[in-house]
């Protein structure tokens, strides 16, 4: 048997691990044949986002931002449809820059990941980051940004920079301008956000980097906290999360890790904020926004159908090694049916959850509310994803 999880966790988590590795002992009657299978189409349009972060000694509370925030940003991309009402699959990559302990031939730019979708392994690369000592190069991590990822050359797709920061833009040698236009050619947007004040940030050139980059500047408090608003259907939400993660069965060389993963940044975020835990969760409850097809047998097989066939048995959890292919194809489908119903449930309660926030917002004072890298970011992608024949629902 394989050991359990070393890691610090809630009860109702715990108990959500082992009841994905639990086998279903009740035989279930299920049409396979009726499965929905979803193709990875090559040419399915694609929004691709660099998140550049200063991360020099007076950052703290943006990388904070950034670890409780990504969630809303991922949402709001996630409700993008094109003119064919296909949704775009979401590439996010993730830059450092700022700190000496980095190479300096590199600029102190250091990439954290490449273009990925992975969102578990997103989410725990920014817990991962720690702010030090160090010169911001503005214009080389764009740069390097640029000619380090593999950005799509179709002009159908959302290709987006956001870098946030302070101090001097300028600063560096390799200028913002041969940065931009690296950008420009690629069909790549550049957006600047200042972390303190908008005017000081346009004496420091934060603007030029957005104008010559084709995108937005935009200024945010760094350390502010998101007020939290508690609401009737927090708790609902927590209790549909831990059946949503039961619903996962893990396989392959890295899916055990991979499953473990799952629940430890489920506690990383709601440790951060209980709003962040939330949002995650909502996310969770998207199909097609959170997929998992290369560890999760019901992910894997709702993407390709032979996915069971397949399969290296002994990489399953060890319940379930010594069941057959047809026995695994009826647990699978089951558990399927059982996430698309909790999905749905997600889905309802998050809805109501975002009327009832709605509401108590009005009632406070929001005429001076404070600018967040979330509200910031949500607001550039919005407007910037119509240019690419995409609208947020």
């Amino acid at each position: 048997m394989k050991q359990a999880f070393k890691i610090t966790i809630g009860f109702c988590a715990i108990i959500s691990i082992f009841a994905a590795m639990a086998y279903n002992k009740q035989p279930v009657k299920a049409n396979i044949a009726k499965q929905p299978i979803l193709q990875k189409s090559l040419l399915q349009p694609k929004i691709q986002v660099a998140i550049l972060l200063d991360v020099s000694s007076s950052m703290n509370g943006l990388i904070e931002q950034a670890k409780t925030q990504l969630w809303n940003m991922v949402s709001t991309m996630g409700k993008a449809k094109c003119s064919d009402d296909v949704a775009p699959n979401i590439e996010i990559a993730l830059y450092e820059y700022g700190r000496f302990n980095n190479e300096v031939k590199k600029g102190y730019v250091k990439q954290i990941n490449s273009f990925i979708s992975d969102l578990d392994s997103l989410s725990q690369n920014l817990f991962s980051i720690k702010t030090g000592v160090g010169e911001e190069y503005c214009g080389q991590v764009i740069y390097t940004s640029i000619n380090e990822l593999q950005w799509e050359a179709s002009t159908e797709n959302y290709k987006v920079i956001f870098i946030a920061g302070n101090e001097d833009f300028l600063q560096g040698n390799l200028k913002y301008t041969t940065a931009c236009n690296a950008a420009i050619k690629k069909g790549v947007i550049v957006n600047t956000i200042y972390c303190g004040d908008k005017m000081l940030g346009v004496q420091e050139h934060w603007n030029l980097g957005a104008e010559c980059g084709n995108g937005s500047y935009t200024n945010i408090n760094q350390n502010a906290k998101e007020i939290e608003i508690l609401t009737p259907y927090d708790s609902a939400l927590y209790v549909l999360n831990d059946k949503l993660n039961s619903t996962y069965i893990f396989y392959g060389a890295m899916g055990y890790s991979k499953k473990a993963k799952q629940v430890q940044m489920d506690y990383a975020n709601s440790t951060v904020s209980k709003s962040a835990g939330i949002k995650r969760m909502i996310v969770k409850g998207k199909q097609g926004l959170y997929k998992n097809d290369d560890w999760d047998l019901v992910d894997a097989l709702t993407y390709d159908k032979t996915a069971i066939d397949k399969l290296d048995i002994k990489t399953l959890p060890d319940s379930l090694q010594n069941k057959t292919r047809a026995q695994l194809k009826i647990l699978v489908v089951q558990k399927s049916a059982d996430r698309i119903s909790i999905q749905k449930q997600i889905a309802t309660a998050s809805a109501d959850r975002e009327k009832f926030i709605a509401t108590e917002k009005v009632k406070q004072v929001t005429e001076n509310a404070t600018a967040t890298l979330e509200t910031e970011v949500e607001k550039i992608i919005k407007t910037q994803a119509i240019r690419f024949n995409m609208r947020i629902q």
